[in-house]
């Protein structure tokens, strides 16, 4: 692991880390992961699979990658903001953003309500269960995105492979579970729900010619990367970062990377080196702008230099 040293010579250790995974199993889960990760030997269903820092005793990130595969719909929930979360005696609330990595036909999520309703009405529509007729429902497909930021009332249907980046916390409360039969928290909902529909989402935005901007908010900024074969870039990290390799595959500095496996790197620096294929990737780090100087050509500077970005990243670092 690199180590450098700060300005009062004290030791930075620094990491590139190919990360490990760890399957949750869940109700909605599947048996059948492939390509993104291997399948269960025991054939019991996994939901979720969570890239977790290689090192056991290492510091938990800011940030949780994971993967979701849903066989049958989730629950319809929501997820607290960080006033909330501390008013509960929780460390922060959780943010997050989906990217659609694959969906049968007519698959489909929910993100906020139709209208907005009072709180004694939604207290009503929980309990009878017509709170799944109110979400708001949209047909996904591979590569869309979806922010739901905390306080967002939603649900992910069947038929869906997730990529899912949020705020570390699996702080959930359940509002309607399809005949689950799993516990409901009504009064923490109604807390943490803000119901109404959901904001426009954001559109996605070219940063340069190899990174475009998916989501920025204060929890993260989300990109997709597009290498072209056999290329080589430098990428310079300014905090935690979660590389997930949609296509082709990479060398992060001394760690390659295929379709489904994610690399995090610490305040560090890295060649990243293309495969024959190419590269086409996630990128994912604490927000709420995008870093400017991040990736550009290897050898074009020998240090982070936010003019290899061009005007528009520039421009996002300065604003408030």
């Amino acid at each position: 692991m690199p180590i450098a040293r700060d300005a009062a010579n004290e030791e930075i250790v620094m990491a590139i880390e190919h990360a490990r995974q760890r399957a949750v199993t869940k109700p909605w889960g599947s048996t059948d992961l492939r390509p993104w990760s291997a399948n269960p030997d025991d054939g019991i269903a996994i939901g979720e699979v969570w890239f977790e820092r290689s090192g056991a005793s290492a510091p938990d990130p800011e940030l949780l990658l994971k993967l979701l595969f849903t066989r049958e719909p989730l629950s319809i929930q929501v997820h607290p903001d960080d006033a909330v979360a501390r008013s509960m005696g929780l460390v922060h609330g959780k943010t997050e953003a989906w990217y659609i990595l694959s969906a049968t036909d007519g698959a489909e999520v929910a993100v906020g309500l139709e209208r907005r309703v009072a709180t004694a009405q939604l207290r009503a529509a929980i309990e009878d269960g017509s709170i799944a007729g109110l979400v708001k429902w949209r047909r996904v497909a591979a590569d869309d995105v979806v922010f739901v930021p905390a306080g967002t009332i939603h649900c992910i249907g069947a038929g869906l492979v997730v990529a899912e980046i949020q705020q570390r916390s699996d702080v959930t409360f359940r509002l309607f579970d399809h005949g689950r039969r799993r516990e409901l928290h009504v009064d923490a909902a109604l807390a943490a729900a803000d119901p109404r529909p959901a904001e426009p989402q954001m559109a996605e935005r070219r940063l340069t010619d190899t990174r475009t901007l998916l989501v920025a908010c204060p929890s993260f900024v989300l990109e997709r990367i597009h290498l072209r074969p056999e290329s080589v870039r430098e990428l310079r990290t300014q905090r935690e970062t979660w590389i997930l390799v949609l296509a082709g595959d990479a060398r992060f500095g001394p760690v390659r990377a295929f379709v489904g496996q994610a690399v995090y790197l610490a305040d560090d620096r890295a060649s990243v080196s293309a495969g024959p294929d190419g590269l086409t990737a996630l990128l994912a780090y604490p927000g709420p702008r995008p870093i400017a100087g991040m990736l550009h050509e290897a050898g074009r500077r020998s240090s982070f230099d936010p003019r290899s970005d061009g005007p528009e990243v520039r421009a996002m670092e300065r604003q408030p």
